[in-house]
């Protein structure tokens, strides 16, 4: 199965580029969508479409690497090793058309992305500051910052 990642990089962000690339895989394996398996797009590939110096990617992949994530294997480029993923987390489960939800009732109500933003930062850091993750049930999710489409040819 070949999977296509596009990074979007925020140069305003003031986080590393590099950074953004390893946040952005483990999101991507968080939701389920990149599994083991799954081929990254090299450092050309991401150079042409984010703009970032190959050596950015290579440096990503790298501290991916280092935690068991990825693994690059010579001549055929940097495959998913392992996944964070658990099945209440994926874009197809309950929990995530519940917020997808709950986004639409936002919108319609006129909040903008940055209002829904700092309303999910907030629940999220009330609800996991004082280290409870199932007293409430709730669970949030977000994008992964990346574009990716899978299909089944090469």
């Amino acid at each position: 199965m070949v999977v296509i990642v596009e990074y979007r990089i925020d140069r305003r962000s003031g986080v590393p580029a590099f950074q953004q690339i390893v946040q952005q895989t483990k999101q991507a394996l968080r939701l389920g969508v990149l599994v083991p398996g799954d081929r990254l797009p090299t450092a050309k590939e991401v150079a042409e479409t984010s703009t970032v110096n190959p050596n950015t990617t290579l440096k990503a992949y790298r501290e991916l690497e280092r935690e068991g994530l990825v693994e690059p294997r010579p001549g055929q480029g940097t495959f998913v090793r392992r996944t964070l993923g658990r099945p209440e987390t994926g874009t197809d489960s309950p929990l995530y058309a519940e917020l997808v939800a709950w986004m639409s009732k936002a919108a319609g109500a006129g909040l903008e992305q940055e209002d829904v933003a700092a309303l999910v930062a907030s629940a999220m850091e009330k609800q996991y500051a004082a280290g409870t993750t199932a007293a409430t049930g709730s669970t949030t999710t977000g994008s992964t910052g990346a574009t990716t489409t899978r299909s089944t040819g090469e």
